[in-house]
C-alpha cells in the first residue's frame, strides 16, 4: 500500500521489484554458502547466481493459482534458472525469507528517515541560532508566563529531534537481523553458516534464536519508535499552530505569491501544512499498536502478524518520511514576526515579571506567602482592569515599604531572564 503522499525514495522500498530482488539476494547467498559446504553443487549455486531472475507479472498468475507467494517466487526463479533450481530454498521456509527480506526493508527505511532527521536537525540549528536572542513570551497553560527566546523555543525542538535520531539508530540495530533456521528455528535442514553467510552479505547479524520468525517485540520497538517521532513532529507542529492564530501571530507558514487560503474567505492564511502534520501524527502513532501486538504469536509462529505488517511496513516509515521532510521545509521557511514577539510580550503590562517581585520581597524580608499576597493582589488588579503592574506597585504602600523604588523598578529588566541563553545553546549544540 503506497500513499499517494509517498516520496519515491522510501516508496521504492516497498514496491514489488524491491522485493523479490531482496528475496532472489537471500536465495542467492544461501544457495552459494551451501555450495562452499558442500550441501548442494556448486554448478547450482552458480546457476542461481549467473540466470537468476523473476517476473513480477508471472509471480502474480502463479499465485493466483498456488495461494502462496513464496512458492510463486520460486516457482518463477526456478524458470530462470532452469534444472538446477530445484537445490533452490534447500531447508529454508517461507518464513526465512519473508522475515530477513522485511528486516532488510525497515534497515533500508531507517537509513532514509535518519538522513531526514538530520536535514530537519540542521535547518532547526540555523533557525535557533538565527533567533537566538529573539525575545518572545514563554506560555504556560496557553497563558503568558515569562520571557523566553525564539530560539530557544527551536533549541529545545532539535533537542528532542536529536533524541529522535538516537532512537531511530537503535531502532534499526534492534531489526538489523537475519533468520535463516528452518521450519521452527532449530537449524535442522540448513546450517546455521548459511545464515551467518546471509547476514553478511546483507548487512545484518544472525538472530540469536528464531521460531522460525524473528521475534516480533524487535519490530514493535521498531514501530513504537517511529511513533514516538511521529509525536515529536506533532510537538513542533502544534506550537507553530498556536503562533499563527490571529490574536498571536508571532510567526505563520510561508505564504507563497498566488497561494489561496480559503475557497470563500480570500483573506485567510491558514496553518494547513502543520495541521496536516498532526494529522500525520496521529496515523503514524496508530501504527504501533498493532505492531505491539503481532509480538504474541502462536507458540513456534503463526502468520497473524504478516497481513499487519504488509500495510503498516510502508505506510508508517512512509508517511513519516513524508512528515520530516514537510516539516523540515516549514522550519525553513517559517516567517517570524519579531515585532509581534515583543508587543505581545508587553501585552499584560508587565505582569510576566511577578516571580522576580516575589523573589525580591522575600529576600527583602518578608514572609513568602506575605509576599505571595502582595504581588499577586497588584496582579489581579492590573489582570482585570489593565495599566502598568510596576506602577500599581510602585502605588502600593506595602510593598515600597519592603522595596525601595530602585530596586523594584530592577525586578523589570527583560533581559534577566535570558542572561543564560548562551549556556542553554552551548549544552543542546555544543560549545
Amino acid at each position: 500500500m503506497i500513499p499517494r503522499y509517498s516520496r519515491p525514495e522510501m516508496a521504492r522500498i516497498w514496491e514489488p521489484e524491491n522485493k523479490f530482488r531482496i528475496w532472489l539476494k537471500i536465495e542467492t547467498y544461501a544457495a552459494e554458502a551451501m555450495a562452499e559446504l558442500g550441501i548442494v553443487p556448486k554448478h547450482a549455486a552458480d546457476a542461481v547466481r549467473k540466470r537468476g531472475g523473476f517476473d513480477i507479472a508471472r509471480i502474480d498468475a502463479i499465485e493466483r493459482e498456488v495461494k502462496h507467494d513464496v512458492i510463486a517466487f520460486l516457482t518463477s526463479v526456478a524458470e530462470h534458472v532452469g534444472p538446477e533450481a530445484r537445490f533452490l530454498h534447500s531447508g529454508l521456509t517461507s518464513s526465512d525469507v519473508l522475515d530477513t527480506c522485511f528486516n532488510v526493508q525497515l534497515v533500508e527505511a531507517a537509513d532514509l528517515l535518519i538522513a531526514d532527521l538530520d536535514a530537519l536537525l540542521a535547518t532547526l540549528k540555523a533557525r535557533a541560532f538565527e533567533h537566538k536572542h529573539t525575545l518572545t513570551v514563554g506560555r504556560s497553560h496557553g497563558v503568558h508566563a515569562e520571557p523566553t527566546t525564539f530560539g530557544l523555543k527551536l533549541a529545545s525542538a532539535y533537542a528532542e529531534f536529536s533524541r529522535a535520531r538516537e532512537r531511530m539508530v537503535r531502532a534499526r540495530e534492534e531489526v538489523a537481523t537475519c533468520a535463516i533456521s528452518g521450519a521452527v528455528g532449530t537449524f535442522a535442514h540448513v546450517d546455521p553458516r548459511v545464515e551467518a553467510h546471509v547476514a553478511k552479505k546483507l548487512g545484518l547479524t544472525p538472530e540469536p534464536i528464531s521460531t522460525q520468525v524473528v521475534p516480533r517485540d524487535r519490530h514493535a520497538f521498531y514501530f513504537a519508535t517511529l511513533a514516538v517521532i511521529a509525536s515529536s513532529v506533532e510537538r513542533l507542529s502544534v506550537e507553530i499552530r498556536h503562533l499563527q492564530r490571529t490574536e498571536v501571530l508571532e510567526a505563520e507558514e510561508f505564504f507563497s505569491e498566488g497561494q489561496k487560503g480559503s475557497s470563500a474567505m480570500p483573506h485567510k492564511r491558514n496553518p494547513v501544512l502543520s495541521e496536516n502534520l498532526t494529522g500525520l501524527a496521529r496515523l503514524v502513532r496508530g501504527y504501533a499498536l498493532p505492531a505491539l501486538e503481532n509480538v504474541a504469536l502462536w507458540h513456534e509462529r503463526d502468520i497473524s502478524h504478516s497481513s499487519v505488517e504488509r500495510v503498516i511496513g510502508p505506510d508508517a516509515t512512509i508517511a513519516l518520511d513524508f512528515a520530516l521532510g514537510r516539516l523540515t521545509e516549514i522550519v525553513k521557511g517559517l516567517v517570524i514576526y519579531p515585532e509581534r514577539m515583543r508587543a505581545n510580550l508587553d501585552l499584560l503590562g508587565g505582569l510576566i515579571h511577578s516571580q522576580r517581585v516575589l523573589l525580591a520581597l522575600t529576600a527583602s524580608g518578608l514572609p513568602r506567602e506575605d509576599a505571595y499576597r502582595l504581588v499577586q493582589r497588584n496582579a489581579m488588579t492590573v489582570w482585570k482592569s489593565g495599566g502598568a503592574f510596576l506602577e500599581a506597585l510602585l502605588a502600593d504602600k506595602d510593598v515600597m515599604k519592603a522595596l525601595s523604588e530602585e530596586k523594584l523598578r530592577a525586578q523589570f529588566d527583560v533581559d534577566y531572564h535570558v542572561k543564560h541563553v548562551d549556556t542553554i545553546f552551548a549544552r543542546v549544540f555544543g560549545a
